[in-house]
């Protein structure tokens, strides 16, 4: 095999709960996330030249050098593995970027996959999954099922049987918003332990959003206070029906869980213009073909 293409998907959380901070200067976490079918595209060549390129399209926010976070995973795997040749890497970014989606963490778990199988190395779905640990949090997610319970500082997962027979409309706000700057502002006294969360499988919908309900995202007031913008997010969600709204990771990305298909035409006539608006759905992983 001399060439790959993979889809990367995004990612929700339908709760975030920040827990105590770690010694290594991390948050313990406890969220559900669930992967959806929004997609960045990545195509992999494989070079006899040794050196890793990307190109980016879609996006002029995403960096191309080694500050990327595919570049650095991709370099990670050729220096340990002295992998031999190169790669020619191009993204097409449909994610919105820093948005709470997990988009650059799918896209370094892709890198991941794609490695493995253009060289034939035969690691296994935990080996992968041990490798995206050491690139960032949320990397090793991609490598379960597709609902998971996340823990720890995002590197304890363990598989749920959620419910997909729902709609998910994400809006995203032309906002800049820093996910470290967004833990120094949290208030730690909002936030309540794991133990104080009871909660199991869910075997429909309608359960789903039961179960989760009262449980938000804790970021959500310290950026609904700074940022009026996502009430009026919300607030359009709300008005279009949705049975749960909640804000994705860090922000800024606001999202409503509908259980019939909503009208997108309508939300996306009601949004402003620079709102990135998307209709999507829950889905199982893999899905990187």
């Amino acid at each position: 095999m001399t060439d790959i293409s993979i889809k990367a998907p995004a990612k929700i959380n339908l709760f975030l709960k920040v827990l105590e901070k770690r010694p290594d200067g991390y948050h313990n976490i406890f969220s559900w996330f669930q992967a959806v079918n929004l997609f960045d595209r990545l195509d992999f060549i494989k070079t006899e030249t040794p050196g890793l390129k990307l190109t980016v399209e879609g996006s002029d926010k995403v960096p191309s050098d080694d500050s990327n976070l595919i570049i650095k995973t991709a370099r990670g795997l050729f220096d340990n593995l002295a992998l031999p040749g190169g790669l020619k890497i191009k993204l097409d970014k449909n994610i919105p970027v820093a948005a709470g989606l997990g988009g650059g963490s799918a896209d370094a778990a892709a890198t991941i996959y794609a490695i493995n199988r253009l060289y034939d190395l035969h690691l296994s779905e935990r080996v992968m999954m041990e490798i995206g640990l050491t690139v960032g949090s949320d990397v090793a997610f991609f490598f379960s099922g597709g609902s998971a319970e996340v823990t720890g500082r995002g590197d304890i997962i363990k598989e749920l049987t959620l419910p997909q027979n729902y709609w998910v409309v994400l809006i995203t706000p032309s906002l800049a918003i820093s996910t470290a700057d967004s833990y120094r502002r949290l208030k730690m006294d909002l936030t309540i332990s794991k133990g104080d969360v009871k909660l199991s499988n869910c075997i429909n919908f309608k359960e789903l959003v039961r179960n989760i309900g009262d449980i938000g995202n804790d970021f959500e007031k310290v950026h609904f206070e700074s940022y009026p913008v996502l009430g009026q997010i919300a607030a359009l969600l709300s008005a279009a029906g949705a049975d749960l709204i909640r804000m994705s990771g860090s922000g800024p990305t606001i999202f409503g869980l509908f259980e019939n298909i909503p009208d997108i035409e309508v939300l996306q006539q009601a949004s402003r213009g620079d709102w990135q608006v998307s209709i999507s759905r829950p889905i199982t992983l893999p899905a990187w073909g």
